[in-house]
């Protein structure tokens, strides 16, 4: 089914200049109210769970892979500097995949309390056996459970709000499970309003559409956040990083948090911009790929 921008809930949207070109005829669009980048037509979070689950994890992408693991790498040192420690807080990972960061974040040099939210059978049973306790289930199930309330100091959205259904709904979990106060830290590719960091036939490809639909600027992440009763507070060197990782504040429901978008027209022009560069580069002509990268 069709969705409104995530950020503000219109309907007004033009596409992605020459996305389908990368996607296999797949539209992605650009809201004209606030400029972010967002597939319409999306799947139950069941399926596209599922299509995480059962084909993509197994199928070339892994956590254990060198640049995934430096990435995560950089978040948990990212906030335990930015945080002051994380020794004895108790931290949730929505989307904690194989439990590759929360082990990290469970060695003696962080000392976290960590538990993992997964919706990959493969992926809670490497957990289990590590030892990690966790949820084998999409957040919204988690969510509905109603023993999450108010438990955890930190929840974690690492390369995960881009895949899921509906970034509302994830941050509106991870917002019940926080206590008052607590921190939710979103990392993601960063990628858009930066200089141009790999050709555009490795940002979009074939795969479905909907199992990556969300891409942020800084300034529509903040929206996001702020739309969901989140302040951030912290935002890594972005601009020549390949992560955007910031760390928000949890406020109260009743708290109007200001924010502003980006102007849908310069989106349209950096895609025009970033396909030109792409096209320079491979004069032979640009083909979808066949396995699209799926940590973008």
């Amino acid at each position: 089914m069709d969705f409104p921008c995530d950020i503000c809930g219109t309907t007004d949207a033009v596409e992605v200049p020459h996305a389908r070109e990368y996607t296999g005829g797949q539209p992605i669009h650009i809201c004209i109210q606030c400029g972010f980048v967002y597939v319409k037509q999306r799947r139950s979070a069941g399926a596209i769970a599922d299509e995480w689950s059962e084909q993509i994890y197994g199928n070339g992408y892994t956590a254990l892979l060198p640049a995934v693991r430096a990435r995560l790498t950089f978040v948990a040192a990212f906030m335990a500097e930015q945080l002051g420690g994380l020794q004895g807080k108790r931290v949730c990972d929505i989307g904690a995949g194989e439990g590759v960061f929360l082990e990290m974040l469970r060695q003696s040099e962080y000392g976290a309390a960590v538990f993992g939210i997964e919706p990959s059978r493969a992926n809670c049973a490497r957990m289990t056996a590590l030892g990690i306790p966790n949820f084998r289930g999409t957040i919204e199930e988690y969510a509905a459970s109603g023993t999450s309330a108010g438990q955890y100091d930190i929840a974690v959205i690492a390369w995960t709000m881009e895949n899921c259904q509906s970034p509302r709904a994830m941050l509106a979990a991870a917002h019940r499970m926080l206590r008052p106060g607590g921190q939710v830290v979103v990392a993601t590719g960063s990628r858009i309003f930066v200089p141009f960091k790999k050709p555009l036939h490795y940002y979009l490809g074939g795969r479905a559409a909907d199992s990556h639909a969300f891409r942020w600027s800084a300034q529509t992440l903040t929206a996001q956040l702020a739309t969901a009763h989140f302040a951030v507070r912290q935002t890594n060197r972005y601009i020549d990083h390949d992560v955007l990782c910031m760390i928000a504040e949890r406020r109260d429901v009743d708290e109007t948090i200001p924010w502003t978008g980006d102007d849908y027209r310069a989106v349209q022009n950096f895609f025009e911009r970033w396909h030109a560069e792409t096209v320079a580069y491979y004069p032979e002509g640009v083909a979808v790929p066949a396995a699209p990268q799926t940590y973008v």
